[in-house]
């Protein structure tokens, strides 16, 4: 399944709000990485968590915590509040963030300078805001512990090359950044802290749009436009009534759609599904003017290279560039529960789908798939199941209704 409880959607008014905020306290100072003096190159490994970038770094001394690698977020953000006190933090002052909620829950910690531990590289004037609750629940979405998002510092003064091959960031200093032989260079801007590329949509009806797209390695799905319905109505092949995310105000609905193809510099990418918010879930507090954003959904399918300082991005294809995009089957949206996040709950079942059909719902526990306990299983591992093939069908063991169920599932593909 796509990004639904961790899709960009969900925090992005509040980690812009927090962000702006920030950034006033902090923009008297530069915040950036640079490599060890002694140092040319530096090779950090990640894990690649249901389209999330997960690097292991140091705070203060104390360590390693779990931060996903996110181009769309503009300033550092620890996400897990323990971390408030584990790590030392001796001058924090308190920050409100408008419109998020009432007392604590809208509060968070503004950091002095840190001190961030990325083996090989060294950290400058690093800041951070720590909120006090944690609103996200990235942790539940990863099954694995997740302690916050680190995004602009890290690529602001470095040119970063991202292998998804083998799960590895090689980062260098500009000057000595060695593209790649049979790679395509796409012009980028910078804007707000974020990185933009200019795109083409296709649409099923032929219809070409231009668009301006936020680069976006923490969005998992592979693209969403946000002035497609309001312009050109929506598709003929759709997904209605898709929940997009959770925003301040509530659930992001919209629909989910294939587009004809997508075309980032010479790279046409076909049959791409792209999500598309309805005309009530506007941008218009966004300060840069912007279509949707590229999500790693696509990035994944190439490597990757970031030159911020040069306003570029290096695109080379992968082995999986022409693999067919496929959304999940199975309707069901849940989330990792439990001290050892190993206890699999729904979160939300899409109308109309193979979970609904059979009766599945919210807050029903999933036990075990085709016989084997879900405790067994990572999150990649059952959403690669509910995606996997058409009328496909699941055992599945669900503690439903107080009492354990058998049920079999029937995979639905509907897009």
């Amino acid at each position: 399944m796509l990004l639904k409880l961790f899709h960009k959607t969900k925090y992005l008014r509040a980690l812009w709000l927090l962000c702006l905020l920030l950034f006033c306290f902090t923009k008297s100072r530069a915040q950036y990485f640079d490599l060890d003096a002694r140092k040319k190159k530096v090779t950090i490994p990640f894990r690649l968590v249901r389209n999330l970038m997960v690097i292991k770094l140091s705070i203060n001394n104390k360590g390693p915590f779990n931060f996903i690698l996110d181009t769309g977020v503009g300033l550092m953000i620890i996400t897990d509040p323990k971390l408030a006190d584990s790590i030392a933090v001796l001058n924090k002052r308190t920050l409100k963030i408008p419109g998020l909620g009432e007392g604590a829950d809208a509060e968070a910690y503004v950091t002095s300078a840190l001190n961030i531990n990325i083996p090989g590289l060294v950290s400058y004037d690093v800041a951070a805001a720590i909120l006090k609750k944690d609103l996200f629940s990235l942790s539940g979405y990863a099954g694995m512990p997740i302690h916050g998002l680190l995004g602009y510092e890290f690529f602001n003064n470095l040119a970063v090359k991202i292998s998804f091959q083998d799960s590895t960031i090689t980062v260098t200093r500009p000057k000595d950044l060695k593209v790649f032989r049979k790679g395509t260079q796409v012009p980028i801007t910078v804007e707000d802290r974020k990185p933009y590329v200019i795109g083409k949509a296709i649409l099923q009806s032929g219809q070409e749009v231009k668009t301006k797209l936020v680069i976006d390695l923490g969005a998992g799905h592979p693209v969403s436009l946000e002035k497609i319905i309001s312009t050109y109505g929506l598709p003929q092949k759709f997904i209605s009534s898709a929940n997009l995310g959770i925003g301040l105000n509530g659930p992001i609905n919209g629909y989910i759609a294939r587009l004809d193809a997508l075309e980032i510099g010479k790279f046409k990418i076909k049959g791409i599904i792209a999500s598309l918010p309805d005309e009530g879930n506007n941008q218009n507090h966004l300060s840069t003017p912007r279509d949707g954003n590229l999500g790693i959904g696509v990035l994944k399918r190439f490597s990757v290279i970031f030159d911020y300082t040069g306003n570029s991005m290096y695109l080379k294809p992968g082995n999986n560039f022409k693999d067919p995009f496929e959304h999940d089957m199975s309707g069901l949206e849940y989330y990792a529960a439990g001290n050892n996040l190993d206890r699999i709950i729904i979160n939300r079942v899409e109308p109309g789908s193979a979970g609904d059909e059979i009766g599945l719902e919210k807050d029903d526990e999933i036990l075990s798939i085709n016989f084997k306990p879900v405790s067994k299983m990572s999150l990649e591992e059952i959403d690669e199941l509910f995606r996997s093939k058409n009328d496909r069908s699941l055992l599945l063991d669900v503690y439903h209704d107080k009492k354990l169920d058998k049920v079999v599932l029937t995979l639905k593909r509907r897009i």
